[in-house]
């Protein structure tokens, strides 16, 4: 089968053996993937705890139809041969991938197609864990999403709109795609890079400042966006796109007695990721059939040129998802 596989001059598309679920996977012809930062580190062979280097096939989601099932992956996913699904898991930019049947939900509604499906299975679990699990959003709370036009971003704002949130405030340090996060339930668009952007957080929140923080950014806007989380609020480290170290003011941290939540799929267990599936998807399911929930599709490349795909996330570009299309297409 044909894949996206890492090689000492970056990615190629080679010919490689088709893989054969274990007893907990489904098997699935992909017909559409979703690009990830993560993906970009997997790339360039920085693996950051995943398997990695020369010979890894690229991909963390992805979606297409049902192949087959593994003996645990049948009696327990509720899934058939030929169901429509949208997965999570690693090396998903191939003809065939597997993906833990914890992982592989059905797409809610037949009229989705693959290249909106592919926008969904990242978004929706990472942010569904970050605004309501880790970040324990209430009804009625403000809330702030640093990095609210990528694909994640986007999402994070619509969930805390849906689970009632007062004001819901986004970042981004491009004017026009600023001006588009109210259409996704932002009710404030700040620019992080404004140095006054914490006074006008505070100032939209009489001072208060907010309850919840969903943290893509971090690096550069830390120490901001602790002066601007309320006394016991919590901020959730999502991404890290505006750098992995920075200064920290631990005082502000203790004087806001704020909780500073990491998150990562990356240290977690099987067992935890098919828990924040079966969250997401009792809280949320209903909404997405509904077609509630939705990512911006910014661009849609072919799998040929999946260069050119890694090329524009990487000079950060984009308003949405990036889909790259599977080569069954």
């Amino acid at each position: 089968m044909k894949a996206v596989v890492v090689t000492a001059t970056g990615v190629q598309i080679q010919d490689v053996p088709a893989p054969t679920p274990k007893p907990n996977e489904v098997l699935i012809r992909v017909r559409a993937c979703g690009l990830n930062r993560a993906d970009l580190m997997v790339a360039s062979g920085m693996a950051h705890g995943r398997a990695g280097g020369a010979g890894t096939i690229v991909g963390l989601e992805f979606v297409g139809e049902v192949a087959d099932l593994g003996a645990e992956a049948k009696a327990e996913s509720g899934l058939q041969i030929g169901d429509r699904v949208m997965c999570g898991g690693a090396q998903g930019w191939a003809e065939y991938a597997v993906a833990d049947w914890g992982r592989a939900a059905k797409i809610p509604d037949g009229n989705v197609s693959w290249n909106e499906a592919a926008t969904l299975p990242t978004a929706l679990n990472t942010m569904h864990n970050a605004v309501v699990t880790a970040g324990r959003m209430q009804a009625g709370e403000n809330v702030l999403i640093q990095g609210a036009s990528s694909g994640v971003g986007l999402m994070a704002q619509q969930i805390a709109k849906h689970k009632g949130a007062g004001l819901v405030i986004g970042t981004s340090t491009n004017a026009e795609r600023r001006a588009k996060l109210t259409d996704f339930g932002a009710d404030l668009a700040l620019d992080s890079r404004d140095p006054t952007w914490a006074d006008q957080v505070l100032e939209a929140t009489n001072g208060d400042g907010v309850d919840l923080i969903v943290d893509n950014v971090s690096g550069y806007t830390v120490n901001d966006s602790l002066r601007c989380t309320k006394v016991l609020g919590r901020i959730v480290n999502v991404g890290r796109l505006g750098g992995f170290q920075g200064e920290f003011n631990f005082d502000l941290h203790a004087a806001r007695r704020i909780d500073y939540i990491g998150v990562t799929f990356r240290t977690r267990s099987i067992a935890e990721v098919r828990e924040i599936a079966r969250l997401m998807q009792a809280d949320l399911g209903d909404a997405v059939a509904a077609g509630k929930l939705r990512v911006r599709i910014d661009s849609v490349y072919p799998f040929e040129q999946v260069t050119e795909a890694l090329a524009h996330m990487k000079a950060n570009q984009h308003f949405g998802k990036i889909v790259l299309e599977g080569p069954a297409n």
